[in-house]
């Protein structure tokens, strides 16, 4: 039974999050500047219409949907530019004669822009908390989520990255996308609002499933029950898993 190359895994980790460290500023100023704007805004605008949803404060209601908002976008954008970098210049072919599993490689990679994706969300609560009253009844699901759903999509970041030519394909599904079905996945309302069309519409949303499990972590209730929130996930990361192997064993789109 071969070894794991810890040593290899760790040096790609700290390489990737370093890149992070080098643009400390804009990595922590822009979500605690967009925080703070989607509170005046959707607070200011909105929370002076809209009290309370479901027992929640308007502005309470909204942090899981804005924390979601920013993890899938810097999961994915974390992990598509992580391995999207060494196939525009050319450095992946020394990652992939290096004496690493392509599990080794992708636990690196996904492993460094979760973690980043962890901290941001963690800084989006702590600024949101200084808005409004964040109460967290299920902490141990709240962290199981945040990880859960940071590692489900630097999975898909990291397949966006690996299929990816160009810069402009790496905002594609990021921005036309993911974007839009975060706004219409409940992430600033309960889908409960709609009428029941529309509602019914939303359910087939995969977003909905990860807000909805993520706000229960934080006030006990969601659009769908919480099974179906963890299941959903779960079925997400091992579909990204398959989609891996079946790339790293063809080798599709692996070469620039």
């Amino acid at each position: 039974m071969s070894r794991i190359n810890f040593r290899g895994v760790w040096a790609i980790y700290r390489y990737e999050l370093s890149r992070t460290v080098r643009t400390i500023w804009q990595s922590v100023a822009t979500p605690v500047i967009t925080t703070a704007l989607y509170f005046v805004v959707f607070g200011g605008a909105i929370g002076s219409r809209i009290r309370e949803v479901d027992s929640v404060s308007y502005g309470a209601f909204i942090v899981p949907g804005l924390i979601m908002l920013s993890l899938l976008t810097q999961s994915i954008s974390n992990a598509s530019i992580g391995i999207y970098f060494p196939k525009f210049t050319g450095t992946i072919f020394e990652i992939l004669s290096a004496p690493m599993s392509s599990i080794e490689a992708v636990a690196a990679y996904v492993g460094a822009a979760a973690t980043k994706s962890i901290v941001i969300g963690l800084i989006i609560l702590a600024t949101a908390a200084l808005f409004v009253t964040v109460r967290i009844d299920h902490p141990f699901w709240m962290v199981g989520f945040l990880i859960l759903t940071s590692v489900a999509f630097s999975l898909f970041g990291f397949i966006i990255g690996i299929w990816a030519r160009t810069f402009e394909q790496l905002a594609i599904i990021p921005s036309l996308v993911i974007t839009p079905l975060t706004f219409l996945g409940g992430a600033f309302y309960s889908i409960d609002m709609l009428p029941p069309f529309w509602r019914a519409a939303s359910l087939f949303n995969p977003v909905v499933y990860l807000v909805s499990g993520f706000r229960w972590s934080f006030y006990g209730q969601g659009d769908v029950g919480v099974a179906a929130s963890l299941g959903f996930t779960l079925l997400f990361i091992v579909a990204c898993l398959a989609v891996l192997v079946w790339i790293f064993h063809t080798g599709w789109r692996l070469k620039p």
